[in-house]
């Protein structure tokens, strides 16, 4: 399934996010949204996802959802957003519990996820138990469970250390060889960009527009630090946003 953003304006009062946004995520992609700090990524992702309606222009969903698939928008936020009274398994099966299945086949699904993860074990233990990349893994395996069409991922590793990052990002790109699955990934880190990115695209400041959208043909698989392919990749994005991020970093000190 693809999912089509045609015309995307908005503001809040007086103040214009963004202007004019022409986007199609091709289905079995992963579309990376990077820009300067306040130039409408996440108000972007919240519209892809029908969280917010844009003011002028329209989003649509182009195709047959994949078979299985209870949810076809689903996201995995920035801060988890895990209920800490539940379980690992209750936490995933939390999309699950209003849709028409069987208590055994929703058993079948958590478990599937969990292990697509590599939380098996952990099924059991509550979020206070767990560290940060694990508490990503359990909303993340959340996700999985209703096979959605399309991910929304709000920064999902800004919360987490390096080391952990760069865990999760290797279980993102095993779980993409695994299944194709297709995402919108909002991050202003540009290692995760060209890392985890088929296309970049490249905000302006607010309101934002799209820059650029960069192309990253390097496979998935094969992307490896130091590969002059992937470090011509991250110069050229960080030549387009690197003086706006300067000017919208000026800001927000001033306006502080």
């Amino acid at each position: 399934m693809d999912l089509v953003a045609e015309g995307l304006s908005h503001g809040y009062g007086p103040l214009a996010v963004l202007d004019g946004i022409d986007l199609t995520i091709r289905s079995g992609e992963i579309v990376v949204i990077l820009g300067p700090s306040g130039c409408g990524k996440s108000t972007l992702l919240r519209m892809l996802g029908g969280l917010e309606r844009p003011a002028a222009g329209r989003v649509l969903m182009a195709g047959a959802p994949p078979a299985g698939c209870l949810n076809p928008l689903t996201y995995v936020f920035q801060d988890f957003a895990l209920a800490p009274w539940r379980t690992v398994a209750e936490n995933v099966a939390l999309g699950l519990e209003h849709q028409p299945m069987s208590a055994g086949a929703r058993a079948q699904r958590v478990a599937e996820a969990l292990d697509r993860v590599n939380l098996s074990e952990f099924a059991g233990a509550y979020p206070k138990q767990l560290s940060g990349g694990m508490k990503q893994r359990t909303s993340i395996a959340r996700a999985l469970a209703v096979n959605p069409a399309i991910l929304l991922m709000d920064e999902p590793l800004s919360a987490l250390d390096a080391q952990t990052r760069d865990l999760l990002m290797d279980d993102l790109l095993r779980l993409w060889g695994e299944t194709r699955f297709t995402a919108a990934y909002v991050t202003h880190n540009l290692a995760e960009a060209v890392r985890l990115g088929h296309r970049v695209v490249v905000l302006s400041r607010r309101p934002g527009r799209i820059r650029d959208i960069v192309s990253i043909d390097v496979p998935l698989a094969e992307r490896r630090e130091g590969d002059p392919r992937l470090v011509a990749a991250h110069q050229r994005i960080w030549g387009l946003i690197r003086e706006e991020a300067a000017r919208a970093d000026r800001e927000l000190i001033d306006a502080g």
